[in-house]
């Protein structure tokens, strides 16, 4: 018979777990706990890192923790700190012995890792200020009169973009670890800290299994903030401050999630596939890690069977160093939707090639949907194995860049999102389908021709093959392209030269001299391109057949009243006379590497006729993400 624990922070840890007499803790309910359980958390604040230590059975035979109805149950990865002594000026010091923080000190691991590009001596640790994070000093010199520059450099797009937080700028630390005492110090300005809540980050994680094989937990209803996570590139462990852990079947949903010194979320990888190797013995590219790591798990049982699975759904994520969510591997066939996801990695303190509000690899049949995603260094970054995967109606602006898609051979769906970034998708991939999107801002497209990445059976991890990037295998329908002053190539001009059916492509090859696989290399790969819109500067494909190209300027907007988001947009005459289809299995090409369809994660026919607001679309409909797009003024609610 299924039990209902209770915890309460009048509890006690020997009591019965009842209603009545509550567990003083969360890790206590976690040690009981079996499948078909229910945990539930009562009012309050719990520092503590809660690691289940029993999995559940299935969907019908969970284990779920819940915050109870009504109440603000907080978990968090630091400790209040009121040992504060000034030092000199607004500077204090905080002294603790380094058994403070047992086997795991934050101050004294640095942000290490595969991919890791600049670290300036940067730290796992943090103090924070009523729930405010400071920024860490490269000297202590620096903290006592720290100096806040108005722009930064975005890493990614090569430009100076201003600060994101100029006054929070101010508050500064800095940290010395000795052989038994740790220092920190800190530059306060007007606050007496130890008259406000101030904190330090003393845990790796909030809600994470010290274990795999943790299936089948759901977590919901909390906040969860302030956890010392480590960088997490896909070669190495990949800890969250919240995640299963090399598990299946887990629901993260209606959380508030804050403040990971790195990641949030993490569907990701274990250590025991590789740990950042290329960082430890520089023998080889980290790519051949990598590689290495996918052959690895794939003899350790990675399957559908035993890992991925997960939902992630509803919940707010914001304020987090690298991501927002990550996994290598372990993300297969999740869904992650109804996410708000804002302010990663625009602190800049460190920076590498694994950042992003969602960054997935391997994200077989994984689709992302519905998510508000903006005021991040990167949107979402795909990248290997983007087999099955699909992004849909999402909503992204104010980030650096959107959507990013790498070193993959589909096949993979982008339909119904609106892109809005002056950087709006890097595409270093081939087998791509994007349906119905608006795309307002740069895009990039390269081949990968000394990358080999592999692409697996359809539905499975079973692996097929392996590839380079040749560029192009991918299909245009029903996009709106809207150009800008000092935006380049926007629109599906950089296909020039590309071929446009598979008979065609054939043809080309078997009359280029040479070897086969030399013919290959040389002839360009076709592409599939019809029925879109390239406003203000933006340029069609040579060879596209039906089109509407016009130098209006739609002045596009996404703007924010409250909770709500409205996209704003003026369309040309004429816009509402060019109708798209809709798009499905049985009118995309199949992908040429991977030879598969595109369909749903079950092998059904995959069908693109639910637009950005859920209007289902019953046969041709204006082009763009919303059906109810029309020519002149638009004012749409498209969040909230």
């Amino acid at each position: 018979m299924a039990t209902v624990y209770h915890v309460s922070k009048q509890g006690s840890d020997i009591a019965k777990g009842s209603e009545a007499e509550p567990f003083l803790t969360i890790n206590k309910a976690a040690s009981v706990a079996i499948a078909g359980d229910t945990v539930i958390v009562h009012e309050g604040e719990y520092r503590e890192w809660v690691k289940p230590q029993h999995p559940g059975l299935s969907n019908h035979r969970r284990i779920t923790y819940q915050a109870a109805e009504g109440d603000k149950v907080v978990i968090k990865g630091s400790e209040q700190i009121t040992s504060w002594e000034k030092t000199e000026g607004t500077v204090w010091k905080a002294v603790l012995p380094n058994e403070f923080f047992g086997d795991y000190n934050p101050f004294k691991e640095e942000i290490y890792g595969d991919w890791v590009v600049d670290n300036p001596g940067r730290h796992l640790g943090e103090v924070y200020v009523n729930g405010k994070a400071f920024y860490e000093a490269v000297s202590l010199d620096d903290i006592k009169d720290p100096v806040v520059p108005s722009e930064v450099v975005d890493h990614w797009t090569r430009t100076t973009v201003p600060v994101h937080d100029k006054d929070q700028m101010k508050y500064v630390w800095y940290g010395e670890v000795g052989e038994t005492e740790t220092t920190v110090y800190a530059n306060f300005h007007d606050f007496d800290p130890n008259e406000e809540l101030t904190e330090i980050n003393v845990r790796k994680s909030c809600f994470f299994p010290d274990k795999t094989g943790m299936d089948y937990i759901t977590v919901r209803g909390f906040e969860m903030a302030q956890a010392a996570t480590p960088w997490t590139p896909p070669t190495a462990d990949q800890p969250g401050l919240i995640g299963p852990h090399w598990s299946k079947g887990w629901i993260i949903e209606n959380n508030i999630i804050h403040d990971a010194k790195c990641s949030a979320i993490s569907l990701g990888k274990d250590n025991t596939t590789g740990d950042n190797h290329y960082t430890k013995r520089q023998d080889k590219p980290g790519y051949h890690y990598q590689i290495e790591t996918v052959f690895e798990a794939h003899k350790k049982g990675w399957s559908k069977e035993t890992v991925g699975s997960h939902i992630v759904r509803h919940n707010t994520i914001y304020d987090c160093g690298q991501n927002g969510v990550v996994g290598h591997l372990g993300c297969i066939f999740s869904e992650i939707y109804d996410n708000h996801i804002y302010n990663i990695a625009v602190k800049r303190q460190f920076w590498g090639h694994e950042i992003a509000g969602i960054k997935l690899h391997a994200a077989i049949d994984t689709q992302i949907h519905n998510n508000r995603i903006h005021d991040c260094s990167l949107g979402i970054w795909l990248d290997w194995q983007l087999q099955g995967t699909r992004v849909s109606r999402n909503i992204f602006y104010r980030n650096n860049r959107d959507i990013f898609v790498e070193v993959s051979s589909g096949p993979f769906l982008i339909d119904h999102n609106i892109l809005t970034a002056d950087y709006a998708l890097d595409n270093h991939a081939q087998g791509g389908a994007y349906v119905n999107n608006i795309v307002r801002g740069h895009m990039e497209h390269r081949k990968m021709l000394d990358r080999s990445t592999p692409y697996h059976v359809a539905h499975s991890t079973d692996l097929k093959g392996m590839a380079p990037v040749y560029g192009g295998d991918d299909r245009w329908f029903n996009n709106i392209f809207i150009g800008d002053e000092g935006l380049e190539e926007v629109g599906t001009a950089h296909y020039k030269g590309y071929t446009t059916s598979l008979e065609e492509f054939i043809y080309d090859v078997h009359h280029q001299p040479g070897s086969d696989h030399e013919a290959f290399n040389v002839v360009e790969q076709p592409v599939y391109i019809n029925q879109n819109v390239y406003l203000n500067g933006a340029e069609p494909f040579e060879r596209e057949e039906n089109n509407l190209v016009s130098g209006h300027n739609p002045g596009i907007k996404i703007t924010e009243e409250d909770n709500e988001v409205y996209l704003e947009i003026d369309l040309p005459e004429g816009f509402e006379n060019l109708f798209g289809g809709v798009h499905s299995t049985q009118t995309l090409e199949r992908v040429r590497l991977a030879d598969a369809e595109y369909e749903n994660p079950d092998g059904s026919d995959v069908i693109i006729n639910t637009d950005l607001l859920g209007k289902v679309k019953d046969g041709d409909s204006v082009l763009g993400p919303i059906s109810e797009l029309k020519s002149g003024h638009n004012r749409i609610k498209i969040w909230g």
